[in-house]
């Protein structure tokens, strides 16, 4: 047998050793983990609206303020009366929409307020992957605006409904049907987010079955 003939021999034995081995790779990681780029950063949010027509004043508000439930930030004169505006939620104002002496309609929305504290992720998930997951499943998630870090979460809701129920698109009545797989959001918390995670950020995340 020539060198040339034993080489080969060995090239081609390793090259089978590696697609068994990559083979292996994505079967385990096919049946323990789900996973999906289907992902953003999100928090619950609150408007911070005037409660009465008139003239903003005492406007006390700009982006990156911390604010607790029920703090005075502002208040609206309607020439008679001066009524507080005040913040519906512990959070921070991601979005100042007003300015000191504007005029404002009641329920105008001033400010945008965010719980940056408790973020989580909403997940899109393939309906044929759903019956796998159950509330409690541990996540490693990775987040665009800091993707050197891997942050733990857990999942807390599994939706009720797939994104399609809730689409203003309107349904094909051709007769013309492509079946879709159909996706349903997946609340999952993330633990100790960094600073650079924000609101609307893209995520990847993992799932541990």
């Amino acid at each position: 047998m020539s060198k040339r003939t034993i080489i080969a021999n060995i090239i081609g034995v390793i090259v089978v050793v590696l697609l068994i081995a990559l083979g292996g790779y994505f079967y385990i990681q096919n049946k323990n983990y789900v996973k999906t780029d289907d992902a953003v950063v999100s928090a619950d949010m609150m408007g911070v609206v005037a409660p009465t027509s008139g003239i903003l004043t005492n406007w006390d508000v700009k982006d990156g303020k911390n604010v607790s439930n029920k703090d005075v930030v502002g208040k609206v004169s309607d020439g008679k009366r001066e009524i507080p505006v005040d913040a519906k939620m512990d959070g921070k104002i991601i979005k100042n929409e007003a300015r000191k002496n504007q005029m404002v309609q009641a329920g105008q929305e001033l400010a945008k307020e965010a719980d940056l504290d408790h973020m989580y992720i909403i997940a899109n998930i393939e309906e044929t992957d759903l019956k796998d997951i159950e509330v409690g499943d541990s996540v490693d998630i990775t987040v665009d605006g800091d993707d050197d870090t891997t942050f733990d979460g857990t999942v807390e809701e599994i939706g009720y409904a797939t994104n399609s129920v809730f689409s203003v698109l309107p349904s094909n009545s051709t007769g013309n049907y492509t079946k879709v797989t159909q996706k349903v959001p997946v609340k999952i918390s993330i633990n100790q987010a960094s600073d650079k995670v924000l609101p609307g950020m893209n995520a990847e995340i993992k799932i541990s079955l």
